[in-house]
This record gives structure tokens, sequence and C-alpha cells, in this order.
């Protein structure tokens, strides 16, 4: 555990010092917590489910992940991060905001410990819901749900995923080519910054990012387009933000992610790729169907009958199977409580996109950029710019084109801002009669 008591023999520290001591210790509290790796589940599973045609649920339940090594003492790591809010109430206070983001962090992380005793349960569930929100969740309006913005959006990309808008991308670049053109990429974009792409034999998802690496799944095929993507979610922003947070000499805690930070930063990644043209309505409309998933999984939908539901959607067998078990990791597989995260990336588009339009519309387009200064909340963003003075926080340095000049973006939210707050109503149905009818 941390030594976070303080003894009369210590010499004066500064508030910076306190901030980056306790910083750090957060991030070291956390880094043997692994979210994800405490989730898995064993192959044998995926195949015991198709010796039973997809008719009996998968056998996953406490005494399943009790085998599962945590990698740490969870008793000892929630006093460990106990002991480091007791040191931000004395050492800094819960009034200053600093304060506050950080007591929030660590309050998170030992909520996470929690979460992760509790897998296989409906506690896990609770716990999970509390950290990533629900698909029953109000955005900021106060009327809409998350729910509301997936079955909206379920109707308009079943449409337009089923049409061929654009040339032929066939999907006939390994894993190891899909590595090699991601690090040529890199090294133009991250410059001095060392960035590693590599395959991984173990990974479940096609690709993934950490602090200075992003790992390709071995036996994983893409198309051009999946590349570009790729490029953006998970260097551009994942990457990168993992470095610009490692960069903090002070705002240390900037480097990681506690659960709060999720939204924005899954929503980030997926907001890039629609402003550089990337996404297309079948990537969009399989990062939508998750909100719909985690949503018939809390209303009492079983692991059975999120597969099935996926595959009248037309996903393939191993896709629907991996699906199902991004809702139901960590949860209970005959229904009523899954792992809520995966609500979050549709979420975080919208919020991500709302954040931005009110800042430029506020006359405060200088807080975007800082959307990359490391792992954030929105709450953090005008907290963090105001630090840049006294030098608590370091500007971020990797920051895609369209974000380091918000000249384009002023322009776009201030037509849409026009559109959605005025005539949009009307210029929708004056050109949805002509569609329809030959004649407005």
């Amino acid at each position: 555990m941390t030594d976070l008591v303080a003894t009369a023999a210590e010499p004066w520290r500064s508030y910076k010092e306190h901030v980056a001591w306790i910083a750090q210790s957060i991030v070291d509290a956390q880094r043997p917590i692994r979210i994800l790796q405490a989730l898995r589940w064993d192959p044998s599973v995926q195949e015991a489910f198709r010796r039973s045609n997809g008719r009996e649920l998968p056998r996953v339940g406490p005494e399943q992940y009790s085998r599962v090594d945590l990698g740490f003492d969870p008793q000892a790591k929630i006093e460990e991060f106990e002991a480091i809010m007791k040191a931000i109430e004395r050492d800094i206070g819960t009034g200053d905001p600093v304060g506050k983001i950080l007591l929030d962090s660590a309050s998170e992380y030992r909520a996470v410990v929690r979460m992760l005793l509790a897998r296989g349960t409906r506690e896990f569930y609770s716990l999970s819901r509390e950290l990533y929100g629900s698909p029953k969740d109000r955005l900021p309006d106060g009327k809409t749900s998350v729910r509301d913005l997936g079955l909206w959006l379920y109707d308009v990309l079943a449409v337009a995923s089923s049409s061929d808008l654009g040339p032929p991308q066939p999907a006939d670049i390994d894993a190891q080519a899909a590595a090699d053109m991601l690090n040529e990429r890199f090294s133009s974009y991250f410059h001095d910054a060392s960035i590693q792409v590599e395959v991984d034999d173990a990974m479940l998802a096609d690709a993934a990012a950490g602090s200075d690496y992003v790992k390709i799944r071995s036996g994983a095929r893409f198309s051009p387009r999946d590349i570009d993507i790729l490029e953006v979610h998970e260097g551009w922003v994942h990457v990168a933000t993992s470095l610009n947070g490692q960069a903090q000499p002070v705002a240390k805690w900037l480097a990681k992610g506690p659960p709060r930070t999720t939204a924005v930063q899954e929503g980030l990644a997926a907001i890039l790729e629609i402003f550089t043209l990337r996404s297309y309505p079948k990537r969009a409309r399989k990062l939508n169907d998750r909100i719909i998933a985690v949503d018939k999984a809390e209303d009492g939908a079983s692991f059975i009958d999120v597969f099935e539901w996926y595959r009248t959607e037309g996903y393939g067998e191993d896709e629907c199977y991996a699906n199902t078990r991004r809702v139901f990791r960590g949860g209970v597989v005959d229904g009523g409580a899954p792992f809520t995260k995966d609500a979050c990336y549709c979420k975080g588009i919208v919020l991500n996109y709302a954040f931005i339009r009110a800042a430029i519309q506020s006359k405060r387009p200088e807080l975007v950029p800082f959307l990359f200064v490391g792992k954030v909340a929105h709450e953090d963003v005008p907290v963090l710019h105001a630090r840049v003075a006294d030098g608590v926080v370091r500007p971020p340095e990797h920051i895609p084109a369209i974000f380091r000049d918000v000249n384009g973006l002023v322009i776009w939210t201030s037509y849409s801002d026009f559109f959605f707050r005025t005539a949009g109503g009307a210029i929708d149905g004056y050109y949805e009669k002509l569609f329809r009818t030959g004649t407005a």
C-alpha cells in the first residue's frame, strides 16, 4: 500500500507537489486493475455453446469467475484507495476543483474493485450501472434517454447499412499487414513518440490501444476503410490522450481513465471517425446495436435471447457470440444484470458533439482541444484549462488537425445550431415530400 501518512518530519510541499504525489499514487494503485482481463471467458465456453446449438446458456457465474485471478488483493486495494481519498481530503481538500477530480477518480477505482469482486452476480450490474450508466439514463435535456437514441438510430441505420453507398471494401488485409500500415502512419503522426503496433494471439477484440501501443488480433482481416478507422480511433484518440496524460508533470492522473471518463473517451474516438468521414453505416450500426443489446439484457433478455437478436440483425455466428459476450461478461447470463459499458459509445458521440457546440456557442472554443489533454470527463475540462496558467496542467501536444485548428468546427456547429434550433423540421419536411411525391 502506498504510504500516505504525513509525518512531522516531512519537508514543506507546494500545492503542485501534493497534487503530483497523490496523482501518482492513484496511477500506481490502479496499475494492476485490468477490468476486461478479469471478465474474460475461457474459450471452452464458446465451444460448449456451439455444441448445444445455442440452446444452453453459457456456464459462467461466480464460481467460474473466482478462478480468474484479479492479480491483486481486492481488500487491500480498497483500503489503498481509501487511504488516497483521505490524503486528498487532508492535503488538497474536497472544495478544490482539482481535489474533487482526484477524489472522484479514486472513489471510482474503489468501486471498480468492488464490482470485480461481484462478478457473476446482480451486484456486479448495480455497480456497473453506477460507474458506466445505463441505456435508461437521460441525456442532459432531461427528456431523451440513451435508449431513445439507440431506437431512433436503429431505424435510420438499418436502411442506410443495407445500401451500397460507395465502392466495395473487401476485408483482404491480414493482421500483420494492418500492423505494418498503422506503424507507418503512426510514425508520421506522432513524430518522436515511439508507438508500436503489434499482432497479438490472445486478443478477443480485433484491435485495442494501450498507453503507447496498439494490438491487432491475429487472424483478423481488415478493409482499407477499417485501417482508416483504426488510425483515428485507436491512434489519434486513445493513444494520443494516453501520451498527453503521461506528459503531465503534475496532473499525472490524466494518463489513466476511470469509468467516469469512458463516455468522453469512446465517444471522442467514434465522433472523430465521423468528422474525418471515415465511418460508414454498418460501423455506426454496430456501435448503436450495443445500446439495444444492453437495454434488452437490462430488461431481462438472456444471453440466448440477445444472441438470437443479433442473428436476426444479420451478424455472423462468431460475431453474434462476441457481441453478446461483451454485454454479459461479468454479469448474469440469464438476464437482468449485464455489463453496461457498451452503452457509452453512442452516448459519448452525442455528449461530445453537444460539448463542442456549447463551447463554441459560449465563446469558449479554446476548451475543445482540451478534450485531448488526457482521460477526462467533460466537467473536468474547464478546470484543467484554467490550471494551465499556474503549471498544474500542461496543454496537450497530440491533437488531430480538426481539433487543433477549430475554424472548421466553428462553421460546422454554427450551421447545425441553426438547423436544430430553427427551421430543421420544416426543411426536412420539404425534402421528404419531394422524395416521396416527386414535387415539393
